[in-house]
Order: C-alpha cells, then structure tokens, then sequence
C-alpha cells in the first residue's frame, strides 16, 4: 500500500537519526584514541622552537551529524520533483552520504567553501532557509498557472455546456403534424405563438433587478429575476428572459433573432402565457411590428408599418383562429383606405376610399361560386354623400366577372332612376324612369 508523503518524510527522518546516530558512534571509534594501545608521546618529536602538526581539519561528530540533517532537507526538496516517494528517497539518499563525509551536495563541505573556512551555524541556516524559499517561490508560481489553466478550462467547458443545451433545445422541438402544417400555412389562420425554447437556466446568468415605473407601461417599479444568454460571449446578449422573483413566472423576454449585437424582439407575458410580441424588422432601433394573441396561444391582432415611417399602415384582426379583418392605408394618409371582411376565411366584402378623401366610398360584395370568390355587385357613392348611389351586378362568363346590370339614383332621392341592362359586357337595354334625366 502506498505511503502518504507525511509517513514517508517520517520514515526518512527516522532512518536519518539511525544513520546518524551509528556515524556519530562509527565517526567516535576512528578519531578516539585507546590509551591502553596508544604509545605514549615522544618529546622529541617535536624540538623545541619546531612548529607543531597542524591540527586535524577532518568533520567532528558533530558537524557529521548536522550535514546529516541538512542533507536530508536538501534531498527531500530535491526529491519532491518526482512525488512524495521522490522526497523520501532522496532525503534518505542525501542523508547518508552527508552523514558519512560530512558534507551537503550543492552546499560545499560543512567546514565551509573556499579553503575550508568554517562557517557559523547561522550561515549554514540562512542558507538552508533561502533555498527553501526559492523552492517555495517556485511552487507558489507553479501552483498560479496550474489555477490559470483550471480556470481557463472551466470557461470552455461552461462554453460548451451552453453550446450543448442550445442544440438539444432545438432537436427536441416537436415536428408539428401535416394538419397543422396545412392550417398554418392558410395566410388566413390565425398564427400560433411562437414557442420558447427550454433552456435550462444554468446556461443563464443571473441577477436581480429592478424595473422603474413606466419602462415596460408599469404603474410602479418592478423587482424581477433576470437571465441573460449570451451564448458567444460576445458582450451583447442573444435573450434575455425577467421572471417574477418569487414564482418565477415568466414576465418578459427580449431576443437579439438577427446577431447584429441589438435587440429586435420584445415579449410580453401575461401570467406566463404569450400576449404581444414587438418586432424592429429592418434594424433601426424602432418597432414596427406588433402582434398580440390570445390565451388558446392564437393571434388576435397585427398591425405594420410597412414603408417604416413612423405610422401603422396595415392591421390584421383574428377571431376564433381566423382573419375575419383588414385594413390597409395604401398612401401613407394616416388613415385606412381598404378594408377587407371575411368570413369562414373567405372575403364577402371590400370597403375603400378611392378617391382619397378619407371616406369610404366603394362596397363589394363576394360570393362563393366553384371553391371561389366571386365578384357578386359593387356599390358606389358618387356624389360623396357617404351612401351608395349607383349598384352594379356581374356574372362570370369565361372566368371572368361580367357587369350584367347597373342601377343608378342620379337625382339622390334614394330611388333607382336609370337601369342599365348588359350582354356578355356590352350595354343591350337601358330604362329610364324620371323624364327629367332626358337625355343622359
């Protein structure tokens, strides 16, 4: 089973007070000498006024024992490169071979460099200890970049986390069936909601805000959660969802759909559900689409400004899932010029104003012949009086609506003056009850 480093480190120093303890005694037996085998000294060995030997410069005991020690700390440093194991090894390795000649690698011998000068004890520590601290330095440094690219790490795979959601998001979206696709395909159905996405919110960052009165058309400021995606990173947010603190209920989102760094989309929520989405279709920073729908997620109303000045121009009416009205200002006036009914999705009848004074003027009537609308009579107000004056009927003759008949109150007293008969378009018959319109 393999050692933690503190056992190691233990063991080592165990092992070290061992060898040091049988060096010291071996180092004792070699430089003690017995008086029983000594010889007894010599006088004239040495004559007077003759310099004495130089005295014995070889490691005490001591000095074996303390580069034991600082030979051990200089081999776990060294060690430590490899491991724990590394550290023990090395200090035991150290250990020995300091303990046995008295010197620590990298150090110089303990007596000191240069001569063997001898030096203190508080030199051997100070040196001991900087290198400590340079190892220290070094780890310190290693220990920076290793948490520099644990955090880089941590960005890409939360990049990817997010990456991950949006596509699984978007493959787990429901094919709608083929009825649904035929039904919301008929330009006169009543558009579904868009559905929202479901993210999970650890893809959101979060934050809590307050929203002062009159920014969203509130009566009083606002606390909500919001969640902001932005999925590139790019400083500006693809969507940003507010939810009511409390129930998380969502009130509002807001949604950059052309990546252009500016948000064109804005949606309101009515207890969660869908109520009116706001579009910037060309990019100006102004809406000009406004769409609302109703609580069965169907489209109630649109209206559009379709050259982009500033004014609706076009509005479109939705009941039961069905376009049952439009109007359209077809010169920018200010008011509508067209309007068109329908009923079961078909047009029974068109109003406009065209002679552009702003009031409506012309009425026609449809009717279903074959699967198709057909123009049944037009009715016109001619003198401007705001009722129709002048009535005509058609009849289809090679799939083309024909003028069969005209009546006309010329005098304005509400009663048919002139009637006008036709043949395959052409005027064939023409009755006149008041002598006074003689001739026409």
């Amino acid at each position: 089973m393999m050692r933690s480093p503190s056992q190691a480190l233990r063991g080592a120093r165990r092992f070290a007070a061992s060898v040091v303890l049988a060096a010291a005694v071996a180092a004792g037996c070699a430089s003690t000498p017995d008086p029983a085998t000594t010889p007894p000294a010599d006088p004239s060995a040495s004559a007077p006024g003759q310099p004495a030997d130089p005295p014995s410069t070889s490691p005490s005991v001591g000095d074996r024992a303390q580069s034991a020690v600082e030979g051990m700390l200089m081999g776990a440093i060294i060690g430590a490169q490899a491991g724990p194991i590394g550290a023990a090894v090395g200090s035991v390795t150290l250990l020995v071979y300091s303990a046995i000649t008295g010197e620590v690698p990298f150090q110089g011998p303990t007596g000191g460099a240069g001569g063997g000068v001898p030096r203190s004890e508080a030199e051997r520590e100070a040196e001991l200890e900087r290198q400590i601290e340079t190892e220290i330095a070094r780890q310190d440094s290693l220990e920076d970049e290793i948490e520099q690219e644990l955090a880089r790490q941590e960005k890409l795979l939360q990049q990817i986390e997010r990456d991950d959601a949006l596509r699984e998001a978007s493959e787990s979206e429901q094919e709608p069936s083929e009825a649904e696709i035929l039904a919301d395909t008929d330009p006169r159905a009543a558009p579904r909601a868009p559905k929202d996405r479901d993210l999970p919110p650890s893809i959101f960052d979060e934050e809590h805000r307050t929203i002062p009165s009159g920014k969203w058309a509130n009566e009083e400021d606002i606390q909500v959660l919001s969640r902001t995606l932005d999925a590139d990173r790019d400083g500006s947010p693809e969507e940003i969802r507010y939810h009511d603190p409390s129930t998380g209920v969502l009130l509002r989102k807001e949604n950059d759909e052309d990546y252009d760094g500016s948000l064109d989309v804005w949606s309101r929520y009515d207890g969660g559900i869908l109520a009116e989405i706001v579009r910037d279709n060309n990019g100006d920073g102004q809406p000009d689409e406004w769409q609302s729908y109703g609580a069965d997620g169907r489209m109630e109303s649109r209206e559009v400004d379709r050259n982009y000045d500033g004014t609706r121009d076009a509005l479109y009416l939705y009941e039961a899932g069905s376009l049952v009205e439009e109007r359209h200002d077809g010169d920018s006036s200010g008011s509508m010029d067209r309007i068109v009914h329908y009923e079961d999705r078909r047009i029974v009848r068109t109003e406009e104003d065209t002679s552009g004074n702003g009031q409506i003027d012309t009425w026609t009537h449809f009717e279903m012949v074959g699967g198709k609308e057909i123009i049944q009579r037009v009715e016109k107000d001619t003198n401007g009086d705001g009722s129709p004056d002048t009535f005509d009927r058609y009849e289809q003759l090679a799939g083309r609506a024909t003028l069969k008949q005209r009546d006309e109150d010329r005098n304005g007293d509400g009663q048919i003056d002139v009637k006008s008969i036709y043949e395959n378009g052409k005027l064939k018959q023409r009755e006149i009850s008041d002598p006074a319109l003689l001739p026409l």
